[in-house]
């Protein structure tokens, strides 16, 4: 669904490219996970996944990248719009401010593309629903907290129902009730609707839970890609300032002092703490 192939890319007037002879493919229906320090480039690669770079951001690029089968390089945003959504870190960016409801907001895509005016509503209603927002929907888009704003950004990309969502740190703003909802809601996309999903994100339990693969980036270069349980446990993602979970640096600390001699892969999240330190205490 999204493949890569030796793909590099520089802003203009840089001497190093944000992305460097990246290759790695993100099979149909597949929940990805993308880590890595500030500057890695983790925002670069979703905007190229997205389309917005080179169509938006421009600057010079090189190999090939293809998502749904769709030469990025080669299309128009306006092609690539129902195919593919992108949900920006700061809903700010996303918030169109031509409509002066959530419903109105949510709808605005829909509109664009053409689509039927009862077929909006039903998918209006549903991505309200799904999204916690059914009860703010005749409210102005202005006038919501930060988390919620953030909510009505994810929503107004999941309307459209694209094959494939990128989000650029979607649950920044969001308290952990919200984040546990969206993640949710990204589970349920990618098993019922078979959408691929890529995420940023620096909540690294969230991504062992949910993720099926995790992408690590650093100075625009892929170093790892791998199964969570193995990749957010290396070392090597906290040399390049990737903070491990606080249950992975607890067992790590535990096997350090020799209160731990098993050798099992260290755990990623709360319930993985549990086993890990039950068994080690049999």
């Amino acid at each position: 669904m999204i493949r890569l192939e030796r793909f590099s890319f520089t802003y203009p007037g840089e001497d190093q490219p944000a992305l460097s002879d990246l290759s790695f493919e993100v099979p149909a229906g597949q929940f990805y996970g993308l880590v890595g320090p500030n500057g890695a480039g983790k925002s670069t690669l979703c905007y190229a996944l997205a389309g917005m770079i080179p169509h938006y951001f421009k600057g010079t690029l090189s190999g090939s990248l293809t998502v749904a089968e769709i030469d990025i390089a080669q299309s128009s945003l306006g092609e690539l719009a129902g195919t593919i959504g992108l949900v920006f870190q700061n809903p700010f960016n996303q918030i169109s401010g031509s409509r002066f409801s959530v419903r109105g907001e949510v709808a605005l895509g829909l509109e664009n593309l053409g689509v039927p005016r009862d077929q909006i509503t039903d998918q209006v209603d549903e991505t309200l629903e799904q999204s916690g927002l059914a009860d703010l929907g005749e409210r102005s888009p202005f006038a919501l907290s930060g988390g919620q704003q953030q909510r009505l950004a994810i929503a107004s990309i999941l309307v459209m129902q694209p094959a494939v969502l990128i989000l650029d740190e979607p649950t920044s703003q969001l308290d952990p009730v919200g984040t546990s909802e969206v993640y949710a809601l990204l589970h349920q996309l990618v098993g019922q609707h078979e959408t691929t999903v890529l995420i940023a994100e620096h909540k690294l339990e969230r991504l062992a839970e949910f993720t099926d693969n995790v992408l690590v980036l650093n100075q625009g270069r892929l170093l790892a890609n791998g199964p969570p349980k193995t990749v957010l446990t290396d070392p090597l993602i906290e040399e390049i300032g990737v903070q491990p979970t606080r249950y992975t640096q607890a067992a790590r600390q535990a096997r350090a002092r020799g209160l731990i001699l098993k050798k099992d892969e260290f755990p990623l999240t709360l319930q993985d703490a549990q086993e890990f330190f039950d068994d080690a205490a049999v």
